[in-house]
């Protein structure tokens, strides 16, 4: 595997490439193009510039997070050809520079859900926590607008300003759109990008919906194994692949982390791991990625990789907001550099038990 860290881009990011170049293990950077809004083209020469300096600290783009889908590709309209034409585009000239993974996801109107972005936690530290009673009963552009608010004046993926801001008209327009249509639009899409990634090697890896559930009653779709399994048999294609979120698929406790890591071998192009701590059905924080801090055993999951063979970018997600560091919620640079140091102790754990026990056999 490849350790890796997310990284926004200069004026976006309050953590800098010379830092994430310091994290022992650390060999590459997943990052975006942040300026560019869904449906547009990504340059050739923006993402040269965008890996040149990336490579000017030492490091590598080891893919992309995200090339974000435009809305009307997810709803199924007329006009969805021409954006997955521009998405094509993109690819080629990622293709064309040597990047060969990209994360994504087909959550409708937003991705990732918090209710709280600071919740204080017994150590001091604070965390993204989530209550499904508060989105129950909230508004959904206020529950929005509280969202942008406590941001830390960062924009954060999937609650940009243009998003922010026509949350009822995204609302009307995903309002006939059920989750088998969802997975339809999911499938068209897939199937027409499919010869691209095969021309340039590129790896798509959906990002599991988060929380693994319908939220303000817009489907879900990418929520566990069966699903999962569901949309590989629909493209079978290897570069058809997931990115494996213990985060994200971690939101329901009756999926079984190491048991999907094991059905879907060969098929997990990224990794996220991180650790939760659940109180009762939809009610959660987030943790450190120590096992002993959370409900996760980081252990099973990381040695889940290691059986199957993972070889691919692997990054520490969401961390605490500690040591009073300003930056955007669960992206801070101080406990995602813990936790890229804890994985890479648990890889090289397992690694060296392995041969170990292989050299007695």
């Amino acid at each position: 595997m490849k350790m890796t860290l997310r990284w926004f881009g200069e004026g976006y990011d309050s953590v800098k490439l010379r830092e994430i170049r310091q994290i022992p293990g650390v060999v590459g950077v997943i990052t975006t193009l942040y300026n560019r809004q869904a449906g547009e083209l990504w340059p050739r020469e923006e993402i040269a510039a965008l890996k040149a300096k990336v490579e000017a600290e030492n490091l590598e783009i080891s893919g992309i997070e995200s090339v974000n889908i435009h809305d009307d590709i997810k709803i199924g309209l007329p006009s969805r050809d021409q954006y997955i034409e521009n998405y094509i585009k993109s690819l080629e000239n990622l293709g064309e520079e040597g990047i060969k993974m990209v994360c994504y996801n087909f959550m409708p109107v937003f991705d990732w859900t918090r209710t709280n972005l600071a919740k204080p936690r017994h150590d001091g530290s604070t965390v993204l926590a989530y209550d499904q009673s508060v989105v129950d009963s909230i508004d959904p552009q206020v529950f929005f607008d509280q969202t942008d608010a406590n941001s830390n004046g960062f924009v954060m993926p999937g609650w940009e300003p243009e998003r922010l801001s026509r949350v009822k008209e995204l609302f009307e327009a995903y309002k006939d759109v059920t989750a088998d249509k969802l997975f339809d639009n999911l499938v068209y899409f897939l199937k027409a990008i499919m010869p691209t990634c095969d021309k340039y090697g590129i790896n798509m890896a959906i990002h599991p919906d988060d929380p693994a559930w319908p939220v303000f009653d817009l489907p879900r779709i990418i929520t566990n194994k069966e699903n999962i399994l569901k949309m590989f048999a629909a493209v079978d294609n290897p570069h058809n692949g997931l990115t494996f979120c213990t985060g994200s698929l971690g939101t329901d406790l009756s999926n079984d982390l190491p048991d999907i890591i094991r059905a879907c071998k060969g098929r997990i192009h990224f990794a996220h791991v991180r650790n939760l701590q659940h109180f009762a059905p939809g009610l959660f924080e987030e943790a450190a990625h120590l096992s002993a801090d959370g409900t996760f055993d980081m252990y099973e999951i990381v040695k889940a990789l290691y059986d199957i063979g993972f070889d691919g970018p692997i990054r520490p997600d969401h961390g605490r907001t500690l040591w009073g560091e300003v930056c955007m919620p669960g992206y801070g640079l101080y406990d995602r550099a813990m936790g890229a140091c804890y994985i890479n102790g648990l890889w090289e754990a397992i690694d060296k038990a392995t041969k170990r026990k292989d050299q007695l056999l």
